[in-house]
């Protein structure tokens, strides 16, 4: 298997690296595929970081001439697919996956992580369906 890195539309250049990490270990550790060149690889995994939100309120808390956020949520939209080598197929494609994490401020590092946790789980899960 090997992972190409995610293309990122966003401004968030931390995303690409932490997102393939978190796929590779994923695709290691949970599938037990081993990592290899693109061009000796059964199957190739890209995508594309399409989108970031880390500021999206959840909880809202009214107060006293203002409102109190105390849950907000990090988005992330991701198009990913797993290609067959072999014959250049996809295997298994997802456009606009959307994951979510909440978090309460000013944690979103926690938030990022959650939905990081979710996005390789879709991934896991639509490559373990192809078998």
């Amino acid at each position: 298997m090997a992972i190409l890195p995610f293309d990122n539309d966003t401004p968030e250049p931390v995303l690409t690296q932490e997102v393939n990490t978190a796929v590779r270990e994923a695709m290691e550790g949970r599938l037990g595929l081993r990592l290899a060149g693109e061009q000796t690889a059964d199957a190739v995994v890209r995508g594309r970081i399409a989108r970031y939100d880390p500021d999206v309120p959840v909880v809202i808390q009214p107060g006293v001439g203002s409102v109190n956020v105390t849950q907000r949520q990090v988005q992330l939209t991701v198009d990913v697919e797993i290609i067959d080598q072999r014959d250049g197929k996809p295997l298994w494609k997802k456009q606009g996956l959307t994951v979510t994490g909440e978090y309460q401020p000013p944690q979103e590092a926690d938030g990022r992580k959650k939905a990081l946790d979710k996005l390789v789980t879709e991934i896991v899960d639509g490559a373990q369906s192809q078998w």
